[in-house]
């Protein structure tokens, strides 16, 4: 049956119910707090990116952020949104001092939506203005008014309270990672030299920008000291490690462009150029940039990005006047660290070394590498080690962020998966035994493995980590020690050659349950000893109780719980501080004595609870 298209079928909706039918074009994705960029984190920084775009105009040096529970609270110093307009600001679509340019110069958000949406997604949504010793207090609950003070006087600075709690109905049972919310304040900071920042007690500042931050994130050691250059509306940092793949860290107007755009590609553009130029060579691109770790940050009039989100920068030129970002950045590279090689011949030697390493690796596995494609053809096409989804995730224009691989063990286990998955956004990978400990090995093992050139051809992150055709990688094991054992394997193998994977915050630990409890009218899954004496508790006397001891346990029926939208996933997450070489060394290396000396001293034996 045709349904009826007429009148009735045309509808307006309100801002609010446009935000809450459909989020993702505001936040990009829902999810509860597991990823780096799930919505809940999106709303932290939607407030913050107004109180950064005060700093940046010179007023209020300091911003406070609490998390407690569930509730956020963002305050900043700056000049107070004016009294007589808290309301609209809150709650007007396209309401906002940004479309000014004369107000606002070089901002994050032009496009008055942001607070917005945090107001339609938030449960409980409070915003306080305080200007010249007078305050406006508005409350609203998903987007309506439920209470409008009138303005009264405040001894207190100026600047503005926002308090919010993310919509459990939109979000589910979400909670906030602190090293997410770290990971975002630190880069505020190191955008915006002078502010300081406080998280729950705990104080962020930056005194040498974009030096500060390759010196407090960089995984490996730098080959050579880190070089710093800056010009106007323009900054960047480089320097090599010895570790597989390119680091970048990119920024527009203090905003962390995870995703890039014109100003990454164009800094990638005017490295190689003027590396080639400098040395008189015509080297690989590839070569160029291998194990290469930079940031890079520029300053755009009304810039446009590519989503809500502004993960990624679409603008071509700089201003209305000014030339294009691509000509701009190319042209400060060239200048700059032309001039830095020249005057630091020993560094330029040390680059020139790394260049040339990279150059004969690359070509002492290119005959494998072709030979390699054709076998990870032809076993995908006949051996059907990869069950495929018909969506894939495209990493360019952000399409279906929750496309998922699961990289599971034995047959039993990827054959439940299949059959409970989503076939239209999961995939499903099947790894034939443990795989090999690749801790201390060349690139070449990725080829010359099985198992290992069929996983980077399945992912398809070969050339290129932004080609990877799955956003989540969930490594779906027995929690047992064999699982464990190839939980290990598996991110050492993606720490050692594709540690974007990591660092991009693309690799998960599916978490299944250990029991279930039921009676006749219920059966509940737990997580956790502690969940399974509550579920006893709640279900009352005499529960069945089973123990689930691997995947190939859980029937299908009863998987479709654990992967659809209550999937609990455990983020592989690289924390600040962490030294990658001396992790696998310690944990995957030859010094046996070492790591059982360590296991002895931290072995913990629980009593098991009836």
């Amino acid at each position: 049956m045709t349904a009826t298209y007429s009148e009735d079928s045309i509808r307006t909706l309100d801002w609010k119910e446009h935000i809450r039918k459909r989020p993702g074009m505001y936040i990009g994705k829902l999810g509860d707090g597991s990823s780096g960029d799930d919505g809940i984190y999106v709303l932290l920084k939607e407030v913050i990116d107004n109180s950064i775009d005060e700093f940046m105009m010179g007023f209020g040096k300091a911003i406070e952020v609490s998390i407690t529970d569930k509730t956020v609270k963002v305050r900043d110093y700056g000049r107070g949104i004016p009294l007589g307009k808290v309301v609209d600001v809150a709650s007007k679509m396209n309401t906002g001092a940004k479309y000014d340019s004369k107000v606002f110069k070089k901002t994050v958000g032009l496009n008055g939506v942001g607070i917005k949406a945090v107001n339609a997604l938030s449960s409980k949504f409070i915003i306080q203005s305080v200007r010249e010793k007078s305050a406006k207090l508005v409350e609203f609950a998903g987007g309506n008014i439920t209470n409008d003070y009138e303005i009264q006087k405040i001894e207190d600075e100026n600047g503005t309270l926002i308090s919010f709690i993310p919509d459990n109905i939109m979000f589910g049972n979400y909670h906030f990672r602190s090293e997410y919310v770290e990971t975002l304040l630190r880069n505020y900071t190191y955008l915006n030299v002078g502010l300081s920042i406080l998280f729950n007690g705990q104080r962020f500042y930056s005194r040498n920008g974009l030096l500060d931050l390759l010196n407090e994130n960089m995984s490996t050691s730098g080959l050579y000291p880190i070089i710093h250059l800056k010009a106007e509306d323009f900054e960047m940092v480089l320097t090599h490690g010895n570790q597989y793949g390119e680091e970048y860290y990119s920024f527009v107007n203090g905003q962390h462009t995870t995703q890039g755009g014109t100003h990454l590609i164009a800094f990638r553009e005017g490295l190689v150029k003027t590396i080639r130029e400098f040395y008189n060579k015509d080297f690989e691109p590839s070569d160029i940039r291998a194990s290469i770790i930079a940031a890079i940050s520029i300053k755009v009039e009304e810039p446009v990005f590519e989503s809500q989100t502004k993960t990624k920068l679409g603008s071509k030129d700089i201003g209305p006047n000014g030339p294009s970002v691509k000509n701009h950045i190319i042209e400060n590279i060239k200048t700059g660290l032309d001039n830095f090689l020249h005057k630091n011949p020993e560094i330029a030697e040390i680059l020139l070394k790394k260049i040339m390493d990279s150059e004969k690796e690359r070509k002492a596995i290119s005959g494998i590498k072709k030979l390699a494609k054709e076998r990870a053809k032809k076993a995908n096409l006949h051996n059907k080690k990869l069950r495929d989804c018909r969506i894939h995730y495209n990493s360019k224009d952000n399409r279906r962020l929750e496309t998922s691989i699961f990289i599971t063990e034995g047959d039993s286990a990827s054959g439940s998966i299949t059959k409970s998955r989503d076939v239209g956004t999961q995939a499903v990978f099947s790894l034939k035994g443990k795989p090999l400990n690749t801790y201390g090995l060349t690139k070449k093992i990725v080829y010359e493995n099985e198992e290992f050139n069929l996983l980077q051809a399945a992912l398809n992150i070969e050339e290129d980590i932004e080609n990877l055709r799955y956003n989540n990688v969930i490594i779906a094991t027995d929690a047992d020690v064999d699982g464990m054992h190839i939980r290990l394997l598996l991110i050492t193998f993606f720490l050692q050659f594709f540690p974007d994977l990591i660092r991009k915050k693309h690799l998960y630990i599916l978490q299944t349950p250990l029991f279930r409890v039921r009676n006749k009218k219920k059966a509940i899954y737990c997580y956790s000893d502690d969940e399974k004496v509550k579920a006893i508790n709640e279900l009352g006397a005499n529960p069945e109780i089973t123990r689930f001891k691997g995947l190939g346990e859980i029937s299908p029926d009863e998987f479709k719980h654990f992967i659809g939208k209550d999937i609990r996933l455990e983020p592989v997450i690289q924390k600040k501080g962490d030294v990658i070489s001396r992790l696998l060394e310690f944990y995957m290396g030859k010094n046996t004595p070492d790591r059982q000396e360590f296991i002895i001293n931290n072995l913990r034996i629980e009593e098991e609870v009836a």
